[in-house]
């Protein structure tokens, strides 16, 4: 989930896709002029960005052939720039070199107490590991397989707290370098290890029939934001809407004021959540009742850097619910450019990490920081150098964010060279056709054919994936664009990267 525009050594012989994998485009349109050798194609494309209204802006671009290890184009590719989303791509190689394809997240039911005769005395724990996708798809009734999962050990009450515990991430609820203004948003959510709903409340501002009187605001889940304070007003029909939302970074109140006409349809807006684990356990504890089980203490919320060690010693797993396999969430999360699922997996990772090396004695480091010691360990064993990325956080929202087209190459090199390589490739975003590239380059060579992470904040502008050239030849490419808007007479920013990739797939090689 990237914020909107207004607001991302390896042995070059082991790049290899598995054997007999088709990974061809269609050219659905006449194709722009053919170039036939690399000094051609860098000539096209040293045209394009070296146009006159880019005289202020920074471009990066790295193209390199998957199949005989060479590059075929670089400007100013060992250059560090901003990625905004495509910094996504090194959380994705992180969480599958260290987790594993198939690893599935664990959401947990704890208690220490003792159960006679169907009631459990002591506190019942719902523990949370980082799952990002509770309350979505396949997992939309994970409280109620929860509740059934007690029920079946023959629990009908419980003697104590309903404690919802999302300490699991050790740390703020937001990446590091994230903006404040940017935190009630619905691509800045809370990262929580008891997420819920993605973490994003759906807010509806309705008119009244007749100006003068107050219009409705409603939230969906209702108890996503605890407090909302303020009145919008219903003004004359066919007026202008002045709707305003704020809520201060680290608070639960929400302000609503301004005006919105009569007779106008519903408006919609999505904010972040303000605190999922509570919002989590609420849906617990109304599963339980449905499931006959009772529970006579208060709902309570553990969060870091309140210390659980005494809570958890020594209970045992009363019931579990099971995040779809990693691959499937980074599908998911890269499709959409999800920043809440890429962050919370960078951060399952960094728990892991922090679980195996952790050392009292080095002092705190908090679960991004162990996880960030991870990132640049497996770069290091790539062949990136320390000085050539410089990630921070998981999803790439971060402007401390910085990379060189070169490092994301070659990371997109050795992704290609993994046993999950086709299915990472299916992953991403497929110009045309679906995810983040739904609506860009139709009916051109690229189309169906670029599988490519995009980028965009304010100024930042990335595409980073690959793609096969008109003779079949597979490439990985990485195109940054920093420090540059359109102006209103100018092509949108994204078309101008996705020329560049249109050139790639008409490419027709040779020397």
């Amino acid at each position: 989930m990237s914020p909107p525009p207004s607001r991302f050594r390896h042995r070059l012989a082991s790049l290899l896709w598995l054997a007999g994998t088709c990974w061809l485009g269609t050219s659905l349109a006449a194709a722009p002029p053919a170039t036939t050798t690399p000094t051609a194609l860098a000539a096209q494309i040293d045209a394009r960005i070296g146009q006159d209204r880019f005289t202020a802006a920074s471009w990066g671009i790295a193209v390199m052939s998957l199949d005989s290890g060479r590059m075929l184009y670089a400007h100013r590719a060992d250059h560090l720039l901003q990625p905004a989303s495509t910094a996504k791509l090194f959380t994705a190689a992180l969480s599958l070199a260290t987790l594993g394809a198939d690893y599935r997240i664990p959401t947990r039911l704890l208690s220490r107490g003792p159960l006679r005769h169907g009631r459990l005395d002591g506190h019942l724990i719902l523990y949370g590991m980082g799952d990002p996708t509770l309350g979505t798809g396949e997992n939309a009734d994970w409280a109620d397989r929860l509740a059934g999962q007690l029920a079946a050990h023959g629990v009908h009450s419980v003697h104590g707290n309903l404690i919802a515990d999302d300490s699991y991430f050790t740390g703020p609820s937001f990446g590091s370098g994230w903006e404040a203004s940017d935190l009630q948003s619905w691509f800045a959510v809370p990262s929580s290890a008891l997420s819920v709903q993605e973490n994003v409340v759906d807010v509806t501002v309705t008119p009244d029939t007749a100006p003068g009187q107050p219009a409705s605001l409603t939230l969906a889940p209702h108890d996503g934001i605890p407090v909302v304070l303020g009145q919008l007003t219903t003004t004359l029909p066919n007026t202008s809407s002045d709707i305003n939302l704020y809520r201060a970074p680290g608070t639960d109140r929400l302000y609503a004021f301004g005006s919105v006409p009569a007779g106008s349809t519903p408006q919609h807006f999505r904010l972040a959540m303000t605190d999922p684990a509570l919002l989590a356990g609420r849906e617990l504890r109304q599963a339980l009742t449905r499931h006959g089980i009772s529970v006579s203490g208060k709902l309570q919320v553990l969060h870091w850097p309140q210390d659980d060690a005494g809570l958890l010693a020594h209970a045992s797993t009363l019931g579990e619910v099971l995040s779809p396999p990693l691959l499937d969430i980074l599908q998911r999360g890269l499709k959409r450019s999800q920043n809440l699922y890429l962050q919370n997996l960078l951060l399952t990772v960094g728990a892991h990490e922090q679980a195996r090396t952790a050392d009292p004695a080095s002092g705190f480091v908090t679960t991004e920081g162990y996880a960030i010691r991870a990132l640049q360990s497996l770069l290091a064993q790539i062949g990136i150098p320390p000085s050539a990325s410089m990630i921070t956080e998981g999803a790439g929202l971060s402007r401390r964010d910085l990379v060189t087209p070169n490092a994301l190459v070659r990371l997109l090199g050795y992704l290609a060279a993994q046993s999950y390589a086709v299915q990472l490739h299916d992953a991403l975003p497929v110009a045309g056709v679906d995810g983040t590239l739904v609506n860009r380059m139709h009916q051109t060579a690229a189309a169906g054919n670029v599988h490519a992470k995009t980028g965009s904040m304010s100024g930042v502008h990335c595409l980073a994936g690959y793609v096969t050239s008109a003779t079949g030849e597979r490439l990985a490419f990485a195109i940054m664009l920093n420090n540059y808007e359109p102006a209103a007479d100018a092509p949108r920013a994204g078309s101008e990267l996705d020329a560049i990739a249109e050139l790639l797939a008409n490419y027709r090689g040779g020397e």
